[in-house]
């Protein structure tokens, strides 16, 4: 009965401190003006109306309450941009009033906040970093001096496709994408392989690459109630002591801050470059063979310029948004690099991702490879009509189920 009477007074006294300080602080921001939404529920917001795919339920919102619309997630009052106009507004012409980002509570482990380039706020710091990548790591002279490397490892994954060929196995695309890149990013930075191209250690460095990505999209209480980050509910402060000492102990004896950032930013680069470039690979691997004309269109073209046994070198915005049609970019003057903000996969303003340049160098020389060195069917009988399309929501938006494909000869 006492732990019962315990348990009565905590909650009517958080209850009451909840509503003094939502009266405090509503009263505060009347003078905000803020854009429509869906009415939120008391404590919780707007969390419910997100579901199991965000992504999908802000595109059904959007249709009721226009582009620019207001979301309360938990204690945290959210806008959600959804139209190139806004985007534009908000990435271009406000660039850097909105160029700051909200940092989940996962990122602040071992200080990744400050040190990290891609997280940190735009400062002194920020800009050094981004300019070393822009002036030293992914300019054109650069990345042209290691055209080598990219084909090297390309061809160390038509290697690996031959030797499935020959098998009469199956190709976790995905799996081997991710390597490609692995490896790619690697000897662009410290000259060598990090895994064996015809090892399976890759399987780890991806989890490890996944459960960053994973721990970094957990829903975590204090992202939506702050209040509660000295209380730490879910010890994701307790789970990272061990390795804050660690470091610690290393910033206390060198006295080179850089150093610290360079780590973060080595980090950065790694789970951002593989992680998205086999991404993407896979999702168009999967809808070439989803759409088999779209992939013997492809085919003949890359027959017609390249030629047989050649390697390659180097609603109200689209019509039919969700169905694959790559002819749509034909005839548009329109790029990826952050102008166009009817298609930005990279970002605008300041936060664009400053490996741009080796990205689209690399998707599409894998890419090309891929189609352009054999043929490729679908495994256990499954058909472009019924193979899986589904997608898991993350930061990176994966298919919920991997890619097998097999090769063909032709």
């Amino acid at each position: 009965m006492e732990m019962l009477s315990c348990l009565l007074c905590f909650l009517v006294a958080w209850t009451s401190i909840y509503i003094m300080f939502s009266v405090r602080r509503g009263s505060q921001h009347t003078a905000y003006k803020l854009p429509p939404g869906p009415v939120p529920l008391p404590i919780i917001g707007n969390l419910l109306n997100l579901g199991n795919r965000p992504h999908e339920s802000l595109a059904e919102l959007a249709k009721t309450y226009g582009p620019i619309m207001t979301l309360k997630l938990g204690y945290v009052t959210t806008i959600v941009i959804s139209s190139a106009p806004m985007a534009k507004e908000v990435l271009q012409k406000q660039d850097l009033s909105f160029c700051n980002r909200f940092v989940p509570d996962a990122i602040r482990a071992t200080n990744h906040n400050q040190l990290s380039m891609a997280w940190m706020p735009v400062s002194t710091t920020w800009r050094v970093l981004r300019k070393i990548c822009n002036s030293h790591l992914f300019t054109t002279q650069k990345l042209d001096s290691n055209t080598h490397l990219r084909h090297h490892k390309v061809q160390e994954l038509l290697a690996k496709v031959e030797e499935s060929r020959q098998a009469g196995d199956a190709v976790y695309i995905g799996r081997e994408a991710f390597r490609t890149s692995l490896n790619l990013l690697s000897n662009t930075i410290f000259s060598v392989d990090l895994v064996d191209p015809i090892s399976e250690t890759v399987l780890e460095f991806q989890e490890l690459v996944r459960c960053i990505i994973e721990e970094i999209e957990r829903p975590n209480l204090v992202d939506y109630f702050p209040v509660l980050r000295k209380i730490d509910p879910q010890g994701s402060i307790a789970t990272s002591d061990v390795l804050d000492t660690l470091l610690n102990i290393s910033e206390d004896n060198s006295n080179e801050i850089e150093r610290n950032h360079m780590e973060h930013l080595l980090l950065d680069l790694f789970v951002a470059g593989t992680d998205t470039t086999s991404s993407t690979l896979e999702w168009a691997m999967a809808e070439l063979l989803h759409n088999p004309e779209k992939l013997l269109k492809a085919r003949v073209e890359l027959l017609q310029t390249i030629g047989k046994d050649k390697q390659v070198e180097t609603p109200n915005i689209w019509e039919n948004p969700n169905s694959f049609v790559p002819e749509r970019f034909l005839e548009l003057d329109m790029d990826v690099k952050g102008q166009n903000f009817e298609l930005i996969p990279f970002g605008a303003g300041r936060r664009i991702c400053p490996g741009l340049p080796l990205a689209t160098r690399m998707v599409h020389l894998m890419l090309a490879s891929l189609i352009h060195s054999c043929d490729w069917k679908l495994e256990d009988g499954i058909t472009p009509e019924n193979m899986n399309m589904e997608d898991r929501f993350g930061i990176t938006l994966q298919k919920a189920q991997p890619l097998k494909a097999i090769p063909i000869r032709v």
